[in-house]
């Protein structure tokens, strides 16, 4: 089971895809991104274009185009491409989907959840995009299964 959408997932290892891939400034093509991290091309265009607009990933079209990534962009937390795609519930939602739980009127797992999900909070907007790619080049981590 996984915490993230299957469009969060997608998102999160193309952009670390991207970070990887694209040193010294070489543009990423889709085929290679979702190739690289099996996904569906169309849908990944689709969520690519979405952090793009986000500013976490830039695209140059043309021939040689493709998505890359800034230095600044290196910096960026992981918790932005998550709320960049499925925004932050994940940070603040219930457990159970319910609209009115809070620590007013909260849910049999409310007490429970609020521990987990301020320890993924802490994790994804203290560790940043750069910190996974240079664990990626390293070959401590993969982005396939």
């Amino acid at each position: 089971m996984a915490i993230f959408s299957k469009t969060c997932e997608y998102g999160i290892k193309a952009v670390l895809f991207i970070a990887h891939t694209g040193v010294q400034g070489r543009k990423v093509g889709i085929k290679e991104i979702a190739a690289g991290i099996d996904s569906p091309e169309f849908f990944l265009a689709k969520i690519l274009q979405n952090i793009s607009r986000k500013g976490i990933v830039n695209s140059f079209k043309g021939p040689n185009g493709g998505f890359y990534i800034t230095d600044e962009s290196l910096k960026r937390p992981i918790s932005d491409i998550v709320e960049a795609i499925d925004g932050d519930g994940l940070f603040r939602g219930c457990a159970l989907g319910l609209k009115q739980c809070s620590e007013i009127n909260p849910c049999p797992l409310h007490e429970e959840f609020k521990v987990i999900r301020t320890r993924i909070y802490d994790m994804l907007h203290t560790i940043n995009i750069d910190q996974f790619n240079q664990e990626l080049m390293s070959g401590m981590l993969s982005l396939k299964k």
